[in-house]
């Protein structure tokens, strides 16, 4: 019987051909970007995470852990000088791009395909912007007297099949009684009280996130893996919910009969920035949008990397009434980025995707890495079948939806955008370099790959099979140019 030193050898050599051809192409790549990637000492891991919106007040209250920092969004426009206009963030997340530019006075517009960050920003906006004298006091009733904990009425708390079970019974009798309790007040205070519940419901279950599913306590009875896990101590709802609560109320100040969250800075005065948000996949929304239109792109996509947030997610959609099959339909309405992604026929969307789509089809680099992974694939050497066309679907979304942030950004206007490589059966990823060849060829110029000092490792299962590999983390940028293509001066 063969060791597993042994067996790894032999599978490293049989992939070897396609693999070095594959780091041939990324070398040839490399050079062609030789003078656009630097390293950036500023960029920490914490910078480009939600990390280091945990101690900043307003940012905090919801823990989105795909969200970049408002630190970088500050960093990044001061340093380019986007001091005016009308930015865009297609993937909006938890809205940490517009809240942040917003402050420093430009107007944002972002698309967000998930309720769950659909209901973040609306809920933010609700309180920094539309709170009443009246609601505010009913919020500070909330937070001294703790009505839920009379509450004699229980409001049942939606679930779906992947969350059942996942709160102590304790747990979730005090969250029926909170829902019921606010039942008796106005849409105002019973949106917020709602967004207080969704910040804390991951903290006060058996559940955490992991990218790709929850990761369940072993005190729900539930075992998705080998090893035991334990999230430690689960905090009551009652002290969670308070807690926020409080939080809410220190960030904003209730105490001052007028919200004002605006920042003084020696650009933006005291003038805050209109916010509008387009619900929906950027993937329909982007087209509608005009050409022309914007004066700057701040966005971190999906990353390639099989995380599922329908899943990571469910208890909040859960929460917000989102049942089964529109989890499913959510699912294949986002940017391809998990192995249940099916392929979207892209040319039937969009007919004027076609460059976009030739862009993708002569990335030889891409198509170097997909080959191979079907060839892993045929060979039965894949852990999930469902990778190749993930990778596959992941470009080719992306392809379109940099073409079309092309066409609705003003000429000589800037797109910033946060992304990760990653790695396959043995076969590094180079999605800030295929992505970047994209956006040259739908008419870009790549201006910076500003790479973070400190790379991040490619997973456990990657490590035994094929070696420790950093894999870059890197902020693109992108300019569109002041001759945009097509325009008869652009070859000049």
């Amino acid at each position: 019987m063969l060791e597993v030193s042994e067996k790894k050898r032999l599978l490293i050599s049989e992939r070897q051909p396609a693999l070095d051809r594959i780091a041939h192409l990324d070398t040839e790549l490399a050079d062609h970007f030789m003078t656009k990637l630097q390293t950036e000492p500023f960029l920490t891991r914490s910078i480009v995470s939600f990390q280091a919106n945990k101690n900043r007040a307003v940012y905090r209250w919801y823990k989105f852990k795909e969200a970049f920092s408002a630190a970088l969004v500050d960093y990044l426009l001061q340093k380019y000088e986007v001091f005016q206009g009308r930015m865009l963030d297609p993937f909006a997340g938890s809205g940490t791009a517009l809240f942040a530019a917003s402050q420093m006075g430009l107007d944002a517009d972002g698309i967000e395909v998930l309720p769950v960050g659909q209901e973040i920003i609306a809920s933010r906006l609700l309180l920094e912007r539309g709170l009443t004298a009246d609601d505010l006091t009913r919020l500070k009733h909330w937070i001294s007297a703790r009505p839920w904990m009379r509450s004699k009425t229980r409001q049942p708390l939606p679930k779906v099949r992947i969350t059942e079970g996942a709160y102590p019974k304790d747990t979730l009798e005090a969250i029926e009684k909170y829902m019921g309790a606010w039942q008796n007040e106005n849409d105002h205070v019973q949106a917020i009280l709602r967004f207080a519940l969704l910040c804390v419901l991951e903290s006060v279950s058996y559940t955490r996130k992991d990218g790709q599913y929850l990761r369940w306590d072993d005190r729900s009875g539930h075992r998705l893996g080998k090893k035991p896990f334990s999230k430690g101590e689960i905090p009551s709802f009652n002290t969670a919910i308070h807690a926020k609560l409080k939080e809410i109320q220190t960030d904003l100040q209730f105490e001052e009969p007028v919200l004002d969250v605006r920042i003084q800075n020696e650009h933006a005065g005291s003038q805050v920035g209109d916010i509008r948000l387009y619900r929906g996949s950027c993937l329909d929304v982007l087209p509608t949008l005009p050409s022309n239109s914007y004066d700057v792109i701040m966005t971190s996509p999906p990353y390639c990397n099989r995380y599922d947030y329908t899943r990571s997610y469910a208890l909040e959609l859960a929460l917000l009434g989102v049942g089964e099959r529109e989890i499913s339909n959510l699912r294949q309405q986002m940017v391809s980025s998990t192995v249940e992604n099916r392929l979207k026929d892209l040319q039937t969307i969009n007919p004027q995707w076609t460059d976009a789509i030739k862009a993708a089809d002569g990335q030889e680099l891409l198509q170097s890495i997909l080959w191979y992974l079907e060839d892993q694939k045929d060979q039965h050497k894949l852990n999930n079948n469902g990778i190749p066309r993930m990778v596959r679907g992941y470009f080719y979304d992306m392809a379109c939806v940099i073409f079309e942030c092309y066409r609705v950004l003003k000429p000589n206007a800037l797109m910033f955008m946060v992304n990760d490589n990653v790695r396959y059966a043995g076969a590094s990823v180079s999605v800030d370099m295929i992505l970047s060849s994209f956006a040259e060829n739908l008419g870009f110029v790549v201006e910076r790959i500003l790479v973070l000092p400190k790379g991040k490792g490619n997973s456990s299962q990657q490590m035994g099979l094929h070696g420790r590999e950093s894999l870059r983390k890197c902020v693109y940028i992108w300019r569109k140019p002041q001759c945009p293509r097509g325009d008869p001066m652009h070859n000049i």
